[in-house]
């Protein structure tokens, strides 16, 4: 079985992230966030495609409000639980969130 070596779109990597950050507020998180990484370990195996994944999580980040919200929240999160909230990397989900939280006057 060969690897499929892509990188997570900003839209998965923003879901992802909030997933992370809310498991501990809430199972629910916890789980979709299992769901979400074994989805896209069935892409890396090529048992799932790219645009079924992206499907997936599509429809995930409607049910939080979309892309730039759960940004958004993701940003807000980590603001809460440690008073700061730092940008690192420099893909498009880190250019997202800069911008993202110049609007919330961060």
């Amino acid at each position: 079985m060969e690897n499929n070596i892509e990188k997570p779109s900003p839209e998965a990597k923003a879901l992802s992230l909030f997933l992370m950050a809310y498991k501990t507020k809430d199972p629910i998180y916890k789980e979709k966030s299992k769901r979400i990484n074994r989805l896209f370990d069935l892409v890396k195996t090529n048992e799932l495609t790219q645009e079924e994944y992206m499907t997936e999580v599509d429809k995930m980040l409607d049910l939080y409000g979309g892309y730039n919200a759960v940004i958004e929240k993701t940003i807000q999160f980590y603001i809460d639980k440690t008073g700061e909230w730092k940008s690192r990397g420099d893909d498009q989900y880190a250019a997202d969130a800069k911008k993202i939280a110049k609007t919330m006057n961060l």
